[in-house]
């Protein structure tokens, strides 16, 4: 890539992630007093409530199950509950999610109580009991930082990041390594989700991303991918499921593939040799070799010669002498 391209790649990139839509923020009250949860779980909503969802847990453990189902951006929990108090999971979600932001609610005003949390990332720490003004304050601060960070990452989402996923993505499509296809899907699945993109970037980015992928497997000049050149489009009025679409259009890619290739998963050439290889005792053909692949015998001749240097008949026969030597050399007993 060029500098002028990379420039025009970069200035597309940034228009389309400066595009947006009002976020949703996701907060999870953690209390064992259920007036308290619940209560406090209104408080929050109403600081806005077309911004956020406020979902609630009776403890610790509870709160953890609840984050592999929905990831919050905010918890708020108390110290003092059974079979996980606040502390504990403050130090789990420290550990392991270093994402969420954890507000510790408690009665203990003790300063060693507060300094530990504050030593497990708890941003905020306040005391029971706490006021309306009190709540949508730490809200309105919360939501603040947080849009702030996400428009810092959404700047300065890296090229280089996207040029690597499509340069690894392709390599996998192309040679049909399924674990690493999946792998690398999962990944930037999961790294567009910490950016929490909003539905149009997103959409818009992978488009890209599918769009860059299918020139890229037609810049091989194997097969035509023409047919696939964008994303599936969803129905009148149906709600399009982002990574979804994406998924399937590289999976149908690599059904594409499969049926070219008649099932091998090798690249052509890879797989041509491979067939000479089983076949030495055999006067293979090139059209038959190219009818395996699915390919033009003309186009396979040009392919073979292309990578290899070599003619598919001169190959063919020097793998055969080559045998042949081998056997003189060797008789057998």
């Amino acid at each position: 890539m060029n500098q002028a391209e990379e420039y025009l790649a970069k200035a597309k990139l940034l228009s389309l992630l400066s595009k947006g839509e009002r976020v949703m923020y996701r907060i999870l009250v953690v209390d064992d007093e259920p007036m308290i949860r619940m209560g406090l779980a209104k408080l929050i909503t109403q600081a806005d409530p077309s911004m956020i969802q406020a979902d609630t847990a009776e403890n610790g453990i509870e709160a953890l199950e609840s984050i592999q189902t929905t990831r919050p951006d905010f918890i708020f929990t108390d110290i003092k509950m059974p079979k996980m108090d606040g502390l504990e999971l403050s130090k789990q979600l420290y550990e392991k999610y270093g994402d969420i932001t954890v507000v510790v609610i408690s009665g203990y005003g003790d300063f060693e109580y507060a300094q530990k949390c504050m030593s497990y990332g708890v941003k905020e720490y306040l005391l029971k009991p706490v006021t309306k003004s009190v709540v949508h304050h730490t809200m309105n601060k919360l939501m603040s930082d947080r849009k702030s960070m996400q428009e810092k990452q959404r700047m300065y989402f890296p090229l280089s990041k996207l040029e690597n996923w499509l340069e690894q993505l392709e390599l996998a499509v192309w040679h049909l390594q399924m674990n690493d296809i999946q792998a690398k899907l999962q990944e930037i699945e999961d790294y567009c989700n910490e950016r929490r993109l909003e539905a149009i970037q997103l959409q818009e980015l992978l488009d890209e991303l599918y769009a860059k992928l299918i020139k890229q497997l037609n810049g091989r000049d194997v097969y035509s991918f023409e047919s696939l050149a964008g994303m599936p489009e969803s129905e009148a009025g149906v709600k399009r499921n982002t990574f979804e679409d994406f998924r399937q259009a590289v999976d149908q890619t690599v059904k594409l593939i499969r049926e070219k290739r008649k099932g091998n998963a090798k690249e052509p050439v890879e797989e041509a040799k491979a067939y000479i290889e089983r076949n030495l005792s055999r006067d293979l053909s090139l059209d038959e070799v190219a009818d395996m692949l699915g390919l033009n015998p003309s186009y396979f001749s040009q392919l073979f010669k292309q990578m290899t240097d070599e003619t598919f008949v001169h190959y063919r026969i020097q793998k055969k002498n080559g045998e042949g030597e081998e056997t003189s050399r060797h008789p057998a007993l």
